[in-house]
C-alpha cells in the first residue's frame, strides 16, 4: 500500500486497478459456478433493472451491436431466463424480461457473490473494514453511481 503523504492519482490508481481486477475475476468465477456467464449476468441485470428494454437498446447500453448481442438474448431466451414480449402499444416493438427462472437466477448470483465476499472480508480487522466503508462513497463516484 502507498505510504507517502502526497499521493498522486497514478499512484493511487495503480494499486487500486489490480485489486480490482482481481476482485472481478473472482466474483465472475462464483457467476460461472452457477452456468452464466458473466456477460450473460451482466445482460440479465440490465433487463431486470429496465423491463421492456429493446435489444437495440441493450446493445446501445453495453456498446455492441444488436446483431452481436442476439446471439447472447437468443441463449437466454433458450434456457428460460428472459423472455421477448411484444409492446401492447406498438406490435413492432419487442422488449426483454426476465423470467421467474431468470430472477432466481438473478438471486442466485447475488447470494453467492456476497457470500464469497463476506467470507474474504472476515479475515479483515474492524479497522481495515471500516476504511473499505468509508471507501465506498468514493468508489462509487468513479464508476458514475452517486446514489
Amino acid at each position: 500500500m502507498i505510504s507517502e503523504v502526497s499521493l498522486t492519482h497514478e499512484q493511487v490508481a495503480s494499486e487500486l486497478r489490480p485489486v480490482l481486477l482481481r476482485l472481478a475475476r473472482e466474483l465472475r468465477r462464483e457467476t460461472e459456478q452457477l452456468g452464466v456467464t458473466a456477460r450473460q449476468a451482466t445482460l440479465l441485470w440490465l433487463v431486470k433493472r429496465s423491463p421492456g428494454l429493446s435489444l437495440a437498446e441493450l446493445a446501445a447500453e453495453e456498446g455492441i451491436s444488436p446483431p452481436a448481442l442476439s446471439g447472447h438474448i437468443d441463449r437466454l431466451e433458450r434456457a428460460g431466463l428472459i423472455e421477448r414480449i411484444r409492446s401492447s402499444q406498438d406490435r413492432r416493438r419487442v422488449g426483454l424480461r426476465l423470467t421467474d427462472e431468470g430472477a432466481r437466477v438473478m438471486r442466485n448470483i447475488r447470494a453467492r457473490r456476497t457470500t464469497w465476499l463476506t467470507e474474504r472480508m472476515r479475515v479483515l480487522e474492524p479497522e481495515e473494514l471500516t476504511a473499505i466503508d468509508a471507501a465506498l462513497p468514493a468508489l462509487m463516484r468513479l464508476v458514475g453511481d452517486e446514489s
